[in-house]
């Protein structure tokens, strides 16, 4: 299991990488290719959960959905 540290070391060269356009992004000798952008926001997700449980604390995510029916 990798460490806090190593997580967010990750989600860091993650980030500048998706910043940056580049779809490649390296850490700790390691190379992993995306095919979009979207593939890395998902990754940046997973990563973003798994800092959390790390912490022992939750992501909560909330939707609200209002409409409207008005001539």
């Amino acid at each position: 299991m990798a460490t806090i540290t190593d997580l967010r070391s990750r989600r860091e060269a993650l980030s500048a990488q998706r910043s940056s356009g580049v779809a490649r992004v390296s850490y700790d000798g390691k190379t992993v290719d995306y095919r979009s952008v979207a593939e890395i926001d998902r990754a940046l997700e997973a990563l973003d959960r798994e800092i959390a449980a790390a912490e022992g604390r939750q992501i909560v995510r909330q939707v609200r959905v209002t409409t409207a029916k008005g001539l």
